[in-house]
């Protein structure tokens, strides 16, 4: 198998479907993405974390959690996103999952603030 004819046919993947690879891979061999990530991040120095989060200029906009408000998540995710309804949609039902990456700062904050107001759960990496 040559490793990167698959790195390359993976980097093809729209993001819906990179979710659906990566939940299918969990379901086969037992595991959690989700935990095996944030295992190095839980370890790390607090004070590190914020060191870095302050110096940083583009974030990744982490979906964690729909809230009880799920149909208006999906409207400011589609709105965020540029996808339409059906892959807003499998993104906020497989939360948690990456929205958007390589946010500018100032346009970070503006994503979480409108998705924390229609109930979800946000995280900025």
């Amino acid at each position: 198998m040559d490793i990167t004819k698959l790195v390359d046919e993976i980097s093809k993947l729209s993001l819906v479907e990179a979710a659906d690879l990566v939940k299918a891979l969990e379901d086969k061999f037992g595991v959690s993405a989700s935990a095996m990530a944030a295992a190095p991040a839980a370890s790390a120095a607090p004070a590190a974390a914020a060191d870095t989060a302050s110096a940083k200029s583009e974030f990744e906009i982490v979906l964690k959690d729909a809230g009880a408000k799920k149909i208006e998540v999906i409207k400011v995710v589609k709105e965020i996103t540029g996808l339409g309804l059906g892959d807003a949609k499998a993104i906020v039902d497989g939360a948690p999952k990456t929205i958007k990456e390589k946010v500018p700062a100032d346009e970070a904050k503006k994503f979480e603030a409108q998705l924390k107001e229609a109930g979800a759960t946000v995280e900025l990496k």
